[in-house]
């Protein structure tokens, strides 16, 4: 019964990221702020939040029962690792930036309102998922499951960097939607690059060159986006 529920939580994972994964490319590289921007931003905001959801119940499933779900691969404690506490890790990873950089858009300068109680829950989450993750790499030896588990640190902290700020620098907000929404593509390409790797080159599936390539083109469009911002605050000289 479990393997069934566990290869339906697949399919619909698979569906929602895969149009998730179409549509960011469309806020990324189209005119911003324009309808096309924020229509397909919303399906990407969406797809992104459902596949994280789903990836959740799929990673549940892998901790209740590593073998059954995963019957192509024989070593417990490693499934156990990877496709459930990190899977579980990188979904609310994911969930998170999703969530922030979405409020960050939403309320712009209205800043007190990005402080509401679900985003800031969701910064407790990450970072215990984080540090949980961290552990059991470090418990089965894995050494990507503790490299993985910076991403989160480093995301709790520069989100509450700028939801404690009690008066950031202009434009800041945009800032912060950009890191985390391009992000969210970040976690999400990882996860299908690397665990979809497992069932077609397994060989390569933990190869840390793999799972650097999303975050490599990630903070590359991050730093574009960034330095436009920057250009779009500074003072005119007279």
């Amino acid at each position: 019964m479990l393997w069934w529920v566990f290869h339906a939580l697949i399919a619909v994972h698979i569906v929602l990221g895969a149009i998730g994964l179409v549509a960011f490319w469309v806020p990324v590289v189209g005119k911003k702020g324009g309808d096309a921007h924020r229509r397909w931003g919303r399906v990407f905001n969406r797809c992104m939040i459902g596949t994280a959801v789903f990836a959740l119940a799929m990673s549940t499933c892998t901790l209740i029962d590593p073998i059954g779900t995963h019957p192509h691969l024989s070593d417990a404690d490693m499934v156990r690792g990877i496709f459930g506490w990190m899977m579980q890790y990188l979904a609310v990873l994911t969930m998170n930036l999703a969530w922030y950089g979405w409020l960050c858009v939403t309320n712009g300068r209205r800043h007190e309102r990005n402080r509401e109680w679900r985003n800031m829950a969701l910064q407790v989450l990450l970072a215990v998922t984080a540090v949980n993750c961290a552990v059991q790499g470090w418990l089965i030896d894995q050494p990507l499951m503790i490299g993985m588990s910076l991403i989160g640190f480093a995301t709790v902290g520069t989100n509450l960097r700028f939801l404690l700020d009690r008066s950031p620098p202009p434009k800041e907000w945009l800032r912060e939607h950009v890191k985390a929404l391009v992000g969210t593509g970040i976690s999400v390409y990882t996860a299908f690059f690397a665990f979809g790797a497992v069932r077609i080159m397994p060989e390569i599936a933990l190869n840390p060159a793999l799972w650097a390539v999303p975050l490599v083109v990630g903070m590359a469009i991050i730093l574009y986006h960034w330095r436009k911002v920057a250009l779009s605050v500074r003072p005119a000289r007279g």
